[in-house]
């Protein structure tokens, strides 16, 4: 189903319609926003000081004949659509945090994997607070660490804990589904010119169980990749450590360093609920919820510092 079509049908939320529209031409710009319109019946706009109605605005919209008037009015719709259906939100259209990827220069160690040193040249993010950027918890504190090279994409996780709660079986290559029913740290990519609502999803587990998953439209499958994964596990230090090792052919055909990507990051942690549900860029949504692909944040790839 084409993007136009699911927006059409209401599955595409105007939400996550902003970062289509950077790459759409003016023919289907005009479209999105006579959709846009049209499922916001009853809503007025301001544009340039002069209160017009809804149709009134799509028809200044597609007369306009400077490219430049048409997108300056619709920013200010996307800016009010993105607010309205996320209202939950701080502000009208908050600014999404940035995580770099360097380029790893270095020979892997033994087992593939970054060296100490490299991953010290990582540039890190963290969080501690909840999936609505509340409840900051620094006992429970997650940071990550990204590095690249043209055939892989390394990921660093490294977890203060209270308490571990792990499953005790999995697929004989580590492979546990439902692994989010346990305590995870995950990471959603999304790699440059996607549809808006298909993306990867990785999960690894104190013990080293993983899941992977190909997401669109709501719909998950397994992606056949063997991940290559370690976990150290400080008791003393209360602290887990998860390295991955993605194959980027398994997330795009057509790597381009130059492109940015969109990802998030969560930590999930506890035996019953309450439990701690933890994301770097807050999801605001009113229960714990990670699949909101309109709150991923953006991830630029740097081939050095």
């Amino acid at each position: 189903m084409c993007r136009m079509s699911l927006l059409a049908n209401g599955t595409l939320e105007s939400a996550d319609l902003a970062f289509y529209l950077v790459d759409a031409d003016a023919s289907q710009t005009r479209k999105c926003v006579q959709l846009l319109c049209r499922r916001f019946k009853g809503n007025t706009f301001h544009a340039m000081g002069k209160r017009h109605s809804r149709w009134a605005f799509t028809k200044t919209l597609v007369c306009l004949p400077v490219p430049l008037l048409l997108w300056m009015s619709l920013v200010a719709l996307l800016n009010y659509t993105i607010w309205a259906m996320n209202p939950n939100s701080p502000g009208h259209l908050r600014q999404l945090p940035t995580a770099v990827a360097v380029r790893l220069s270095a020979t892997p160690d033994a087992d593939g994997f970054p060296t100490k040193p490299s991953w010290k040249r990582a540039i890190p993010v963290s969080f501690d607070q909840d999936w609505k950027g509340e409840n900051p918890n620094p006992a429970r504190a997650t940071e990550v660490r990204l590095l690249w090279t043209p055939e892989m994409l390394f990921l660093r996780f490294q977890a203060k804990y209270q308490s571990l709660n792990v499953y005790d079986e999995a697929r004989a290559d580590g492979w546990r589904d439902q692994l989010w029913d346990r305590d995870v740290v995950e990471a959603f990519l999304q790699p440059a010119h996607s549809d808006p609502l298909v993306y990867k999803e990785f999960e690894i587990g104190p013990n080293g169980f993983w899941i992977a998953l190909n997401i669109s439209h709501g719909e998950k499958e397994e992606m056949r990749i063997g991940l290559k994964r370690r976990v150290v596990l400080d008791e003393q230090a209360k602290t887990w450590t998860a390295d991955l090792a993605v194959p980027l052919k398994s997330l795009t055909s057509s790597f381009d360093a130059n492109q940015a990507w969109r990802v998030n990051f969560y930590r999930v942690e506890g035996a019953i609920e309450p439990r701690f549900y933890s994301a770097w860029s807050a999801t605001y949504s009113q229960e714990p919820n990670f699949h909101v692909p309109s709150a991923f944040g953006k991830l630029s790839f740097r081939d050095r510092l």
